[in-house]
C-alpha cells in the first residue's frame, strides 16, 4: 500500500531507488509517528471533521500499535513504502473507513517532519543526559588526580607543567560550549510544524495550537512554508550540536591515545579495556580509542553532507529531503555509543604518579624559574635572557616548587564554578 497509490504499478526499479532503506529507518521513527497521529485524530474530533467516538476508536488502535513498536513486532514490509502506510494501512484493517480519516488535514510531509522533531527533541535530551554524565565523571577525575603532574606541551614540544586535575577538567568545560550548540538545536527541534500538509497549509479548519499543546512543544511553527522549510534544517542544527561535542570527544581520544604509548606512558587501562596483536604478543591497543576518534570525525563531517543535500533547494518539499534520515539516524546512534564507550572506559582509568621526576622534564619550569626572577625584582626581559643563556650553557636548574593561584590554573581549577556553569545550562 502506497499513500500515493493511483491504481497502477511502478516499475520494481524505481520503487527500489525512491525508497531505497526508509522501511528500516521509519522503525525508529514510527513511535513518533503515531503519538503524532494520535494528538492529530483528537484535534480532527475537536474540530469536528470527525466524531468524538471515530477520534476514540482511531486512539485505541493508535495505542495498539504504540505497544507493537516497543515490543519490537511492529514490522513495515516490502509492500509498503513507510511507516505512515502501514499505519494507516493497519487502522483501516481494523477500523474500515473510520481508518480512512486519519489522513485528513495532513500530508506525509507533515508527518514525517512532526515524526522528526518529536524523535530529534527525545534524542537531543539523551545526548545531554550523557554529556552531563561525562561531564559529571570528568570533574570526579580532576578532583581525584588534581594534584598529579603531567607535561604540557605546544607543537608537541614540551612547554610548561600542566595537570590532570586539569586536563580532565579542560573538557569538562568544553563540553559547556558544546550543550549550548545541543540547547540551540533542542530549541529549532521544539516547534509544532503539524498542520502545514504538504507544505500549504489546508482549507479544513484545523486548531495547530492544539496540536502543539497535547504534543509538548513549546511553540507552533506559524507559517506553513517556514514548516516545510525546516526539514534538513533541524536536522542540520542537530548536527552541529552533535559535531560540536564529538569534536571534544575526538581530541580527548586522540590525547589517551598518545598518553597511553610507551612513549609517553602517562596513563593506562585494564587488559580487558585494550586489544592485542595477531603476531607482537607485547601489544596492548588502544582500540576503543581510535575508534571513538574516527567516528567522532565522522559525525563531525555530518553538517556537510546535510549542507550538500538540502543548499540551493527552493522552498516547498524535494525528494532530496529523504536522503537526510539515513544521515542523521545512524549518526544519533553512534553519538550516543561514542558517550557511552567512553564513560564506560574512563572509570577505570590510571594515572602515572612522578611523571615529572624525569629529567626530560626539567625544562617545563623555565617560566615558573623565569617568573621568580621577575617576583624578586629583575626585568621581564633580562629574566627571559639570562633563562635562555642557562638553558643553552647547560647549567639550568629548575624550580619545581611551583605555584600557580589565578583561577582556572593548577592550584585553582574553579571545580566548583566550572560545575555551576553547567547547571546554568
Amino acid at each position: 500500500m502506497k499513500l500515493w497509490d493511483k491504481g497502477f504499478s511502478t516499475d520494481k526499479k524505481i520503487d527500489h531507488f525512491t525508497v531505497g532503506n526508509d522501511r528500516e529507518l521509519d522503525l525508529i521513527l514510527a513511535k513518533y509517528d503515531v503519538i503524532a497521529s494520535k494528538a492529530h485524530a483528537q484535534m480532527l474530533a475537536k474540530v469536528k471533521l470527525i466524531s468524538p467516538e471515530e477520534a476514540n476508536a482511531l486512539v485505541q488502535e493508535l495505542e495498539v500499535i504504540v505497544s507493537s513498536i516497543e515490543a519490537g513486532t511492529f514490522t513495515i514490509e516490502a509492500t509498503f513504502e513507510d511507516m505512515h502506510s502501514k499505519i494507516e494501512f493497519l487502522l483501516v484493517q481494523k477500523l474500515g473507513d473510520i481508518g480512512k480519516k486519519i489522513h485528513t488535514a495532513r500530508s506525509r510531509n507533515d508527518q514525517v517532519l512532526v515524526a522528526m522533531h518529536l524523535y530529534l527533541k527525545e534524542e537531543l535530551m539523551e545526548i545531554k543526559s550523557a554529556t552531563k554524565s561525562l561531564f559529571k565523571l570528568l570533574l570526579e577525575l580532576a578532583e581525584t588526580h588534581q594534584n598529579v603532574l603531567l607535561p604540557g606541551y605546544t607543537h608537541l614540544q614540551i612547554a610548561m607543567p600542566s595537570s590532570f586535575g586539569l586536563w580532565f577538567s579542560a573538557y569538562a568545560e568544553s563540553l559547556i560550549d558544546d550543550l549550548y550548540f545541543i540547547n540551540a538545536a533542542y530549541k529549532i527541534a521544539d516547534q509544532n510544524p503539524l498542520g502545514s500538509a504538504a507544505g500549504y497549509g489546508s482549507s479544513f479548519p484545523i486548531d495547530r495550537n492544539y496540536t502543539t499543546h497535547e504534543l509538548g512543544f513549546e511553540t507552533l511553527k506559524y507559517n506553513v512554508v517556514a514548516a516545510q522549510m525546516g526539514r534538513g534544517k533541524v536536522e542540520k542544527a542537530t548536527a552541529f550540536g552533535m559535531a560540536s561535542i564529538a569534536a571534544t570527544l575526538s581530541k580527548f581520544a586522540m590525547d589517551i591515545t598518545l598518553y597511553m604509548s610507551q612513549n609517553f606512558n602517562f596513563i593506562s587501562f585494564p587488559d580487558e579495556l585494550t586489544t592485542g596483536s595477531s603476531i607482537m604478543p607485547h601489544k596492548k591497543n588502544p582500540d576503543v580509542f581510535e575508534l571513538l576518534r574516527a567516528k567522532c570525525n565522522k559525525i563531525q563531517a555530518i553538517p556537510n553532507q546535510l549542507a550538500f543535500i538540502i543548499n540551493n533547494l527552493p522552498s516547498g518539499y524535494h525528494r532530496d529531503l529523504q536522503l537526510v534520515k539515513e544521515i542523521m539516524i545512524p549518526s544519533i546512534q553512534d553519538m550516543k555509543a561514542c558517550l557511552e564507550m567512553l564513560i564506560f572506559s574512563l572509570k577505570e582509568i590510571r594515572v602515572q604518579n612522578n611523571i615529572l621526576d624525569d629529567a626530560k622534564y626539567d625544562y617545563l619550569f623555565s617560566v615558573d624559574t623565569l617568573n621568580e626572577l621577575v617576583l624578586k625584582g629583575m626585568p621581564f626581559r633580562d629574566a627571559y635572557k639570562k633563562m635562555g643563556q642557562e638553558i643553552e650553557a647547560g647549567v639550568f636548574t629548575p624550580k619545581r616548587d611551583i605555584k600557580h593561584t589565578h583561577e582556572g590554573s593548577l592550584g585553582n581549577l574553579c571545580l566548583e564554578e566550572i560545575r555551576a556553569k553547567m547547571k546554568t545550562l
